[in-house]
């Protein structure tokens, strides 16, 4: 009996070891590319010989055991005959999950008082369907979906627009001040310590190049407006 255990805790013990020469090839491999975002896992992939590396901005790449190749592209379980999109399942979750981590005090949130569930919104202030989306943000609210803004300028992280974000971000009320701003009205030059530029930069690395870009709770990207009505029930549905 006890030379059974060993021989078993010996076979995890080489286990953990093959495991980790890959990890420890792909990581090298990438620290060498400077890549903008940070290796956050890295794990074996439904396919044989290809390892799953998941970023930390929720991303997905594949990479060769020795880290010399890598795939950027969706990996498809087609053995049930369907096709089943596993990359985008994956990346789904670890995105949901590194939008959950935002602290709220970064973001500015219409929330009712009894939440169903959530979507975090890259919005911008001066694009016609985010102000289409904001003014149907009761509706939304009373459906019980809870809105999480986070900034998205589009003209990038230093033009007018994105003076306006942070003018949003600092003011004494940013709800208030986020739907005059959305009214197209002006709104108080404001300043402080703020967000507005990390997240445009969350943004690109999650894929965003306009807005609005709704994430549900699950992660799942709704790109452009829907009409609250839908997009409840898509977040309902997506939780």
């Amino acid at each position: 009996m006890r030379a059974k255990l060993v021989t078993t805790l010996l076979l995890m013990f080489s286990a953990q070891i093959v495991m980790a020469a890959p990890a420890d090839a792909i990581r090298a491999s990438l620290a060498k590319l400077n890549l903008p975002m940070q290796v956050q896992n890295i794990s074996e992939s439904p396919l044989a010989g290809l390892f799953q590396v998941q970023m930390d901005s929720g991303r997905i790449i594949y990479a060769s055991e020795d880290g010399q190749f890598l795939v950027q592209g969706a990996l498809f379980d087609v053995s049930n005959g369907k096709l089943s999109n596993l990359t985008a399942a994956a990346e789904s979750k670890a995105i949901g999950d590194s939008l959950n981590k935002i602290p709220r005090k970064e973001l500015v949130i219409f929330a009712p008082k009894e939440p169903k569930t959530h979507v975090t919104i890259f919005t911008d202030v001066d694009c016609g369907y985010c102000r289409l989306l904001h003014s149907e943000i009761e509706e939304l609210n009373e459906l019980g979906i809870e809105v999480r803004y986070a900034a998205f300028p589009r003209s990038g992280p230093t033009g007018e627009s994105a003076r306006t974000m942070e003018s949003i971000w600092c003011a004494e009320d940013p709800k208030k001040t986020m739907t005059e701003a959305k009214l197209g009205n002006t709104i108080a030059s404001a300043s402080c310590d703020n967000p507005v530029a990390q997240q445009y930069q969350m943004g690109v690395q999650l894929g965003v190049n306009g807005t609005p870009a709704i994430f549900l709770a699950n992660g799942t990207l709704v790109a452009g407006y829907k009409p609250a009505k839908v997009l409840a029930e898509e977040a309902l549905a997506n939780q």
